[in-house]
């Protein structure tokens, strides 16, 4: 069944899971957030002695 025109009708059953996915999506992405590892901890350098080791 069609209402205004030729929209097709979005049932509730279907705003309920557009409403859950969204939810959804942001608690993932706050998670991600919280589990980010900032930039300048991953390009740190190596010691000298670490890298010296194997030769």
């Amino acid at each position: 069944m069609r209402s205004r025109g030729d929209e097709p009708a979005v049932s509730r059953g279907e705003q309920a899971e557009a409403a859950e996915r969204e939810e959804a999506r942001r608690r993932i992405l706050a998670q991600a957030e919280a589990e980010r590892v900032p930039v300048e901890e991953t390009t740190r350098a190596v010691p000298d002695r670490r890298w010296r080791r194997g030769q």
